[in-house]
């Protein structure tokens, strides 16, 4: 059975079977798993630096677990505390354009919500859409837009997960944007707000696609999030999501990019996307 396309309720089971012992590895490894998990994306892993880490899993020693093949992602999870509050942190993710089918992208929010997660916090890098974006720019997620072609409720469903059609009116949990909102109101950290729009890649979008993103409603494109959205609100996880604004994507004045930029502009971001979310999950955690 291929985790790339589940077609049979056998299918489906072995899958099952798979999350559980992925659950099993992790949780006889660690004294206890925190409720509140982090996602951390391209050039992001930097805010691991700041946890007190207790467990490091390799994605490559978890049963089953899929394996981030981009540089800029250590492929580790983390179990640990972040200024003292409990955090189960993934050091990099995968993507579609890694040739993962969407219920090998759905694997690891399926794990962490097996083992009991009730809060997600990701965070990724994206192409800034809208004109009044800069690099280096955060950006609070209030919606998106699947432009992936795939989605990893496809094929049969486990009610014991979630409901066949689950609701999407609200993907990102408005407390958690409220809380962000106040952190970052009041330590000053300028704090954009907009519609992200996941893209297969790995290519980079075209003058004329950027242009059609735009029209759509998207204020900025990446190529993840959106499946782990899906799958932690499937299974009634509240979700919120920041994307680091790495490049400037204004099709009337576009400029080549280069992986190197794209990670200095993440990196000029670290200091006050740290205070943002490390203050953010002490007040979710209280």
């Amino acid at each position: 059975m291929s985790t790339a396309s589940l077609r049979t309720a056998d299918d489906l089971t072995t899958y099952r079977h798979q999350v559980d012992e992925a659950a099993q590895f992790i949780s006889a490894r660690a004294d206890a798993v925190p409720s509140t998990a982090l996602i951390l994306g391209t050039g992001l892993g930097g805010l691991a630096d700041r946890m007190a880490v207790t467990h490091t899993l390799p994605y490559d020693e978890i049963p089953h677990f899929p394996v981030s093949t981009v540089d800029a992602h250590a492929g580790r999870l983390l179990i640990g505390t972040l200024d003292e509050t409990p955090v189960v942190a993934m050091q990099g993710r995968m993507h579609a354009y890694e040739d993962y089918g969407p219920w090998q992208l759905g694997f690891p929010v399926r794990v962490l919500g097996t083992l009991g997660i009730d809060t997600l916090l990701i965070s990724n890098a994206a192409g800034g859409l809208n004109p009044h974006f800069s690099a280096s720019d955060i950006m609070l997620i209030t919606d998106h837009i699947n432009f992936l072609g795939l989605n990893p409720l496809t094929g049969p469903n486990h009610d014991g997960w979630g409901p066949r059609f689950p609701d999407m009116s609200e993907p990102y949990d408005p407390a958690l944007r409220r809380c962000l909102q106040d952190v970052a109101l009041e330590h000053g950290i300028k704090l954009q707000q907009g519609v992200y729009m996941a893209a297969l890649g790995p290519s980079l979008e075209t003058k004329a696609e950027y242009r059609f993103m735009r029209q759509m409603g998207a204020d900025a494109v990446g190529m993840s999030t959106v499946p782990e959205v899906l799958v932690a609100r499937h299974m009634g996880i509240r979700v919120a999501a920041l994307s680091v604004i790495t490049d400037e994507c204004f099709p009337d004045a576009l400029e080549p990019v280069h992986i190197d930029d794209v990670l200095a502009a993440a990196d000029a971001a670290k200091p006050q996307l740290t205070r943002l979310v490390t203050d953010a999950l002490a007040r979710i955690a209280a």
